[in-house]
């Protein structure tokens, strides 16, 4: 039995994140995560993305910011257990909590936060006949690393925020770069949007709207891409490779049968006080959770987790005062009277 003052579900920036504001206090933490290393999708999915909204780095790669987050919570040596998935959760009769992982690892603790992000994933694939025997020849749903593209043509598919943040990032890297989107308006960040207008000003990026990739072509691997242009002739791409980047469908897996309040796919949190959810102990932070004004941004997850500690150390420690500090008191180590 593994024992903490609080249980992270979630290894990824939010929960990794949630060590160092526990730390703060005093507390000790343990993550769970099924994946094999801390980071979440950042890690596994998008180690090379550039994100744009982090405070204090104009830009910082997924793995960057990764590995910056684990240098922050060292000192504070909280604990793992990755690649096992927690299954499973009772209470006990003090009111604490043991959850198991599908490998029959137990942990307990008076607090459990849920910082599972998206939860489990798949992308979300466009219906072309076809389309998987080109996979990984030439279409890919996730980048994992923007140097595949180098020198090469690239068409992205798609109008939120991943196909955009890569559209950008791309037009520096590959050789030539389309941008297709059903729509004349797109779904992402309003400073990004206007950054794909400039490049497609300045001849950096083709940008076609009103439009759909509605095939592919090649022998062993893709050679081009079919575009149908709402009023227009059908026109053919040639390219080496094509991104749909649609999102990604997530489940929560076994969390979503917890006992917990779920709203299209997502867990109900009381943003009014500390993120608790319907169950007293049990806290969602991050992409997790949703509560009216909701926004999944890695920054927002921070704030979540800065405030959720707080509950959760009365929760740990109910004998002992809480005296908040600024970071900047006592070389960031943070007090407790």
């Amino acid at each position: 039995m593994i024992e903490t003052d609080l249980l992270i579900i979630g290894a990824g920036p939010t929960g990794l994140f949630t060590v160092f504001e526990a730390g703060l206090l005093k507390m000790k933490c343990h993550l769970i995560d099924s994946l094999p290393q801390p980071g979440g999708q950042l890690a596994e999915i998008y180690p090379k993305k550039p994100i744009y909204d982090i405070p204090g780095f104009p830009v910082v790669m997924a793995g960057e910011l990764v590995d910056q987050l684990m240098e922050q919570i060292k000192p504070f040596n909280p604990g793992f257990t990755l690649g096992e998935s927690a299954v499973s959760i009772e209470e006990t009769e003090d009111g604490s909590f043991i959850v198991t992982t599908n490998k029959g690892t137990k942990h307990k603790a008076p607090s459990v936060a849920i910082a599972g992000g998206l939860g489990v994933f798949t992308p979300r694939k466009p219906p072309i006949e076809g389309l998987t025997e080109f996979e990984e020849k030439g279409v890919d749903y996730i980048v994992r690393d923007p140097e595949k593209y180098r020198d090469k043509r690239v068409v992205i598919s798609g109008g939120g925020d991943s196909a955009l943040d890569w559209t950008v990032f791309l037009a520096d890297v590959a050789s030539e770069v389309s941008l297709v989107h059903r729509r004349t308006s797109f779904r992402g960040h309003l400073d990004t949007v206007d950054k794909v207008h400039e490049l497609a000003l300045q001849g950096k990026v083709k940008l076609i709207t009103n439009a759909e990739v509605v095939d592919v072509d090649g022998q062993s691997e893709l050679d081009s891409v079919t575009i149908k242009i709402k009023g227009a002739e059908d026109l053919n791409i040639e390219c080496d490779h094509w991104l749909p980047l649609f999102g990604l469908t997530p489940t929560l897996g076994p969390i979503g049968d917890w006992g917990l309040e779920i709203e299209k796919n997502a867990i109900v949190v009381d943003n009014a006080t500390d993120y608790r959810t319907n169950r007293e102990g049990i806290y969602a932070i991050g992409d997790v959770n949703t509560y009216p004004g909701k926004l999944k941004l890695i920054l927002c997850g921070f704030h979540e987790a800065t405030i959720m500690v707080q509950s959760a150390f009365k929760r740990a420690f109910p004998d002992k005062k809480l005296s908040f500090k600024y970071t900047t008191v006592m070389g960031g180590v943070g007090s407790l009277e």
